[in-house]
């Protein structure tokens, strides 16, 4: 079986290629023709001689991913694609581009072991964990298609399948790579990562010295509410997660985000609203209200458009800084999960 070169460092692959004789300075070659080329093939890479090419490709790999299915919405400003890996797993990706930059929102898991009740990633459970190769992969598919038109991505959010700190190694190499001059060359600040709260994980990674922006999943406002949408509550409760994310904020010097997904009669008054102001206030923080995605398995409602409001208008009283996200895609069910669920439900 071939080794794979795809998703590590110039210095892995200058490990890789020495045995074979081949000279150092290729490493950073093939990296660039990988990352920032796109060459699906070492016959791609047409500065290196063509019995150097034969060589390499009879000794390694280059990943590839192939396109299972595409959702366009009507605005044409989201793409979802569902991705197929060399061992016919998939995973979505989506791309959503904006006046001020292209932003993809990258799977890190085949599946989801979390367990959130609002969520269609979890609804097959978790599969495998994706390599770093395989989470960098989905960007460069997303920048190949781009630089058609002469563009590229801007930014990248680590939100579609799976718990991106459950897959902790792969993932900060992932990060690492995109932020290296042979690859994407993408600052730290551009990089959101997404968690449903794994504490010891939050706390290492405010030590990685990648200063990229956390977003919490949170959802509710105490525990008993929390701990009935998201399992992962009865582990690290509400008063442990904020504990760390306020050292990754003090650390780091970065704002966390807290995601809060919206729900009829679930979390939705303004009761809701007054206990998330006083866990949040003071703190280096700001709140991202969510209105559910309708999950037709999960049988959860998005609420009116007045209720919402007033969520918004109780945090903004009491100093919370609070947003509601921009919808994007929902029309063609961009929220994560959803159309790897349909396609499984065809097989």
């Amino acid at each position: 079986m071939k080794a794979e070169l795809f998703g590590l460092t110039r210095e892995e692959i200058q490990a890789a290629i020495k045995p074979y004789g081949i000279e150092k300075f290729r490493a950073e070659q093939i990296a660039k023709w990988m990352y920032q080329h796109n060459a699906q093939s070492f016959a791609d890479m047409t500065n290196i001689a063509k019995s150097m090419q034969k060589k390499l490709a009879d000794i390694f790999n280059v990943t590839n991913v192939a396109v299972r299915a595409i959702q366009q919405s009507d605005d044409k400003q989201t793409q979802k694609y569902l991705l197929e890996f060399s061992d016919k797993l998939t995973v979505e990706t989506v791309l959503m581009q904006q006046p001020y930059g292209n932003s993809v929102c990258v799977s890190s898991q085949i599946g989801c072991a979390m367990g959130c009740a609002f969520c269609a990633s979890t609804i097959y459970g978790l599969e495998r964990n994706l390599s770093a190769g395989e989470i960098l992969a989905q960007v460069i598919f997303i920048n190949r298609n781009l630089q058609v038109s002469g563009q590229k991505v801007n930014n990248i959010v680590i939100m579609g399948s799976g718990e991106p700190l459950a897959n902790y190694e792969n993932v900060v190499k992932f990060i690492r790579l995109c932020h290296e001059p042979y690859c994407l060359n993408m600052s730290y600040r551009s990089i959101t990562l997404s968690t449903s709260g794994l504490v010891p994980n939050i706390r290492k990674l405010a030590y990685e010295n990648i200063p990229l922006t956390l977003a919490i999943s949170l959802h509710a406002s105490n525990d008993e509410t929390r701990s009935r949408l998201m399992p992962i509550n009865k582990k690290y409760p509400i008063r442990q997660i904020i504990e760390a994310a306020d050292d990754y904020a003090f650390i780091t010097g970065r704002r966390v985000t807290y995601e809060y997904i919206l729900i009829s009669g679930i979390n939705d008054q303004p009761q809701h609203a007054m206990e998330l102001a006083l866990l949040l206030k003071g703190k280096l923080a700001n709140v991202n209200i969510i209105p559910v995605n309708p999950i037709v398995e999960r049988g959860f409602l998005r609420p009116a458009l007045s209720v919402t409001k007033q969520f918004v208008e109780v945090l903004e009283r009491n100093g919370i800084v609070a947003t509601v996200r921009r919808e994007k895609g929902t029309d063609i069910q961009a929220a994560c999960g959803q159309l790897r669920s349909q396609v499984l439900d065809n097989v």
